[in-house]
């Protein structure tokens, strides 16, 4: 096995370390591989992945989100970068889970992180930076969904209708520079405070993804979501911004299931997706029933 398909030997063969350094692999990645390397002077992260077209990770994006997310104050820094790794500075901490974002303290510091990245990291963003739109990104999985093999081309029809009705639902949108991937594992508790971690999707796009996939990913109930609105927007929702966020809300379910839909057949990480996909599929399923207009907050 070479450095460039063992990530160890790749994290340890970068120009950057000084002493003798340790790597081991780290848990919890399903996109990227991921090390912690620890040398004389640190402890650092590296991020080791090419570019991901099928998924639109572009590492040049990546890249000038980490810089951004640093210099905002929401990230750690990035150390150094290369082809195929990005190494960012080590936060001391944990992860959080679905059962912590369902806890209001936690909640809070959460949406405040976010609400920090959309408005700070335009401000330092260098170069230019991809737009995330989620059904476009909808589309594009189909497309490659059918293009198989896949299990899953028989329900694309019924999902693209769905997504379609969902499109019209949002209707216009605030431009901010988004995460677009707040799975409860990409924020960081260091004790002190939280970070937010993994830029890969990052990208132009509407708020209301990030905080429609906040919530599907946490698992948070109604009461829960009518203080996430009220908290970043400064005042309670009215029934047409909870329309609206309802529909991103389970758009946002529905690409975490045709991301994982896509990784069955694409991904060489050893993750059980179809399970991942069905678990998905239920949360959309229930976040789609919860978005029709009929609906009151």
């Amino acid at each position: 096995m070479t450095a460039s398909d063992d990530p160890v030997a790749r994290a340890l063969a970068l120009p950057i370390w000084t002493g003798q350094p340790v790597a081991e692999p780290l848990g919890g990645g399903i996109t990227n591989r991921n090390v912690l390397v620890t040398d004389a002077a640190r402890r650092a992260v590296v991020r080791i992945g090419d570019d991901i077209p099928v998924h639109q990770i572009m590492r040049f994006n990546e890249l000038a989100a980490s810089r951004a997310a640093h210099a905002a104050g929401v990230s750690p820094a990035v150390l150094y970068h290369e082809p195929g790794a990005l190494v960012i500075d080590h936060v001391a901490g944990r992860t959080l889970t679905a059962e912590d974002l369902q806890d209001r303290t936690l909640l809070t510091e959460a949406i405040d992180l976010v609400q920090r990245a959309h408005r700070e990291i335009p401000r330092h963003l260098r170069g230019p930076a991809l737009c995330f739109w989620v059904f476009q990104v909808l589309r594009d999985y189909a497309a490659t969904l059918a293009a198989g093999p896949s299990r899953h081309v028989p329900a694309l029809p019924a999902l693209l209708a769905e997504a379609e009705a969902l499109e019209r639902a949002v209707g216009r949108i605030e431009l901010v520079f988004g995460h677009n991937d707040l799975l409860p594992a990409n924020f960081l508790h260091d004790g002190a405070r939280l970070w937010l971690i993994d830029w890969d999707y990052a990208g132009w796009g509407s708020p209301l993804f990030d905080l429609g996939g906040l919530a599907a990913n946490a698992g948070l109930d109604p009461a829960a979501e009518g203080f996430l609105l009220h908290r970043y927007h400064g005042q309670s929702a009215d029934a047409d911004l909870w329309q609206r966020y309802r529909a991103m809300k389970a758009a946002a379910a529905l690409r975490e299931a045709m991301w994982s839909m896509v990784q069955e057949t694409h991904s060489t990480l050893d993750f059980d997706y179809a399970a991942y996909t069905a678990a998905c599929l239920e949360t959309y399923r229930q976040t789609l029933a919860a978005s029709s207009p009929a609906r009151t907050p």
